[in-house]
């Protein structure tokens, strides 16, 4: 029988081991702070940000939201990141993405502190990450593995095939999965648009991460027999439901689940786990810039 694996049971057991490092950060006299920077009048930003925010209160971290007009100056932006850099209260900083178009992205990625970047996006992390000594593992890329191994999956001498390659999912995961590290030691193969013949590829792998953001890029005709299967997609789709839509992942879960051994499902799988590791990474930060011990799940 395929197991469902649910990130929403998993996120909640990282948030509760969570909220016991932060007790412990409490009792040294530090409360952990996340300023989150928005700068777009997205609903889908708005709906982001909240919910970190939410996370973050139910846990302990002092929570700060910082609004941005969205034709301000580039420079307001660079600014306003300087100031949270510079506050000694303040351990970590997320740039809720996108910025507008007249904010350079590279700029933004390089602006926040990288001692504060709970992203793990500054090129100074993910040099470390690259290098095998990570401050802070991107949140999604360290969920899967979290994911992974809430189900019994050990990656070492795996044949792991990544469907995508974005800076955010993508390259980095790649990059942990092949490490010598608990998580990594696979055989990783990185997918693309480019990519000749993708089902011959995702065939012979025993893991198939989908983070392609094509819709139902992958169906159960291209995997084997009892791959383990983790979808990153959220893809939005008409449907005859109040909301008008419903969110499908790059994968097609019907016939996939009839040959893997372990899927996750969208939603409900990757995206809670995203926001739990940037709680993760906002405690170590604040661990770290105050030379606190602190025990991490």
């Amino acid at each position: 029988m395929t197991s469902i694996i649910d990130g929403n049971a998993v996120a909640a057991d990282v948030r509760d081991a969570l909220a016991d490092s932060v007790a412990t950060l409490e009792d040294a006299g530090v409360t952990p702070r996340l300023a989150t920077v928005l700068m777009n009048d997205k609903q889908a930003s708005e709906t982001y940000v909240s919910m970190k925010q939410r996370d973050c209160e139910e846990i302990g971290i002092a929570a700060e939201d910082v609004r941005i007009d969205s034709d301000a100056p580039a420079e307001e932006l660079f600014e306003t990141v300087a100031d949270l850099n510079a506050r000694e209260d303040v351990h970590g900083i997320l740039v809720q993405a996108p910025t507008p178009d007249h904010v350079p992205d590279e700029r933004v990625l390089s602006a926040v502190d990288p001692a504060k970047d709970v992203d793990g996006f500054h090129p100074e992390n993910v040099g470390k990450l690259v290098a095998g000594n990570a401050r802070f593992k991107p949140c999604t890329p360290h969920g899967i593995q979290k994911l992974l191994a809430s189900e019994g999956v050990d990656t070492e001498g795996k044949e792991v095939v990544v469907v995508g390659r974005s800076n955010i999912v993508g390259k980095p995961l790649a990059n942990l999965l092949v490490q010598k590290s608990d998580g990594g030691n696979a055989t990783v193969t990185v997918c693309h648009s480019r990519t000749e013949d993708l089902a011959a590829h995702t065939r012979r792998a025993d893991v198939v991460v989908a983070a392609a953001g094509v819709t139902e890029l992958i169906d159960g005709s291209m995997l084997s027999e009892g791959t383990v299967v983790v979808d990153v997609g959220i893809n939005r789709v008409d449907a005859d439901t109040e909301k008008g839509y419903e969110l499908v992942g790059d994968v097609e879960f019907e016939s996939a689940k009839e040959k893997a051994s372990a899927i996750t499902p969208v939603p409900g799988g990757v995206g809670p786990m995203t926001r739990a590791m940037l709680l993760y990474n906002t405690v170590k930060a604040a661990g770290e810039q105050t030379g606190t011990d602190v025990e991490l799940p």
